[in-house]
């Protein structure tokens, strides 16, 4: 085969893988009136787009998020410890089941605190709205489990 028709068809799908990624790329876009990124926007942005909050209730809800973000922290910072203890246990030979049972109860205690600080912190949130918002926070309240939902991600053992 000469070279320059080798080079011919190289140059030809070169040019035809182009397309079908531009062809891809351009299906999988944001749809009309979607903006891009959109499941990457902060659940704060979201939240006061949504609500329409001034930039007094602005202020009040950064206080609020401050005040929820250290609370999940210290939360999260006790599970991930007791999880430590939980699992450390398993590099025992003879493993003790009253402290697996007890270390199981405290990680749902710390999950139930989790879920009733998320509650208390919408909670918040209501209070902070203006009459002519509740029924803006009605309709996002059929939206927050999707807002705060966890981003999907792969388990490492699959990341190869």
């Amino acid at each position: 085969m000469e070279r320059t028709k080798l080079l011919t068809i190289t140059v030809i799908g070169l040019f035809l893988i182009n397309l079908a990624t531009l062809g891809f790329l351009f299906l999988n876009g944001p749809k009309p009136g979607e903006m891009p990124h959109e499941g990457r926007r902060q659940p704060k942005t979201i939240i006061i787009e949504k609500l329409h909050f001034d930039a007094n209730q602005q202020k009040e809800y950064e206080k609020l998020i401050r005040w929820h973000r250290e609370e999940i922290d210290q939360l999260d910072d006790s599970i991930r410890q007791t999880k430590n203890k939980l699992y450390s246990g398993l590099s025992e030979s003879n493993l003790n089941i009253k402290t697996k049972d007890s270390l199981i109860a405290l990680l749902n205690a710390y999950q139930k605190q989790v879920e009733e600080t998320h509650f208390k912190h919408f909670e918040d949130i209501k209070k902070l709205c203006k009459p002519n918002q509740q029924e803006d926070f009605m309709a996002l309240t059929t939206e927050l489990s999707r807002i705060f939902a966890p981003r999907p991600h792969r388990p490492r053992h699959e990341e190869r």
